[in-house]
């Protein structure tokens, strides 16, 4: 009777095997064809692999999903290749339009592109400043204040309170 239980379970763990390695199989298959075509739709239609399997193995082996988004950005790189040089056959061919856009996109000169270079950072508000901001704020009923203005506050109202005493006892 113990042959015949083990001779069950060996056929079991070998239908698993066979399980675990036509998924394997078709993982790697599916990846091969996203490094051509990095639509999932096309790539999981050409393998016979439905996109609610690509998800699901996607959420379920965190490999497979970094080789998918991998292969994906691959396959994108090799569409980016492929129809720039198109594009550049179309300029050979002295297709105008072809021209006109490689132009705006490649030469500052042709470009509609504004650029706008500028910088963030101010220095802090002076304390007088930062007080008068914080009264418009809380007539305007707005009470929250970035950090920095708040030190510039507090230190403001920390002079504020040196200068009265000094100023009774000058009195």
């Amino acid at each position: 009777m113990k042959k015949h239980k083990r001779s069950i379970n060996s056929k079991t763990d070998k239908k698993k095997e066979s399980s675990k390695s036509k998924t394997a199989n078709a993982k790697i298959l599916l990846l091969e064809k996203l490094t051509s075509m990095p639509i999932v739709h096309v790539s999981c239609k050409n393998t016979g692999i439905s996109r609610a399997t690509y998800y699901r193995w996607k959420k379920e082996d965190k490999e497979f999903d970094e080789l998918a988004e991998k292969a994906r950005e691959a396959g994108a790189l090799l569409i980016n290749d492929m129809a720039e040089s198109q594009l550049v056959a179309a300029i050979r061919d002295r297709n105008m339009t072809a021209i006109i856009f490689w132009l705006k996109n490649h030469h500052h000169t042709y470009s509609d592109k504004v650029l706008h270079n500028h910088n963030h950072n101010y220095p802090p508000l002076p304390p007088e400043q930062a007080k008068e901001i914080a009264r418009a704020f809380k007539l305007a009923g707005i009470t929250a204040l970035i950090e920095e203005d708040k030190k510039a506050l507090k230190e403001f109202e920390k002079s504020e309170g040196d200068n009265d005493e000094n100023d009774e006892e000058n009195q």
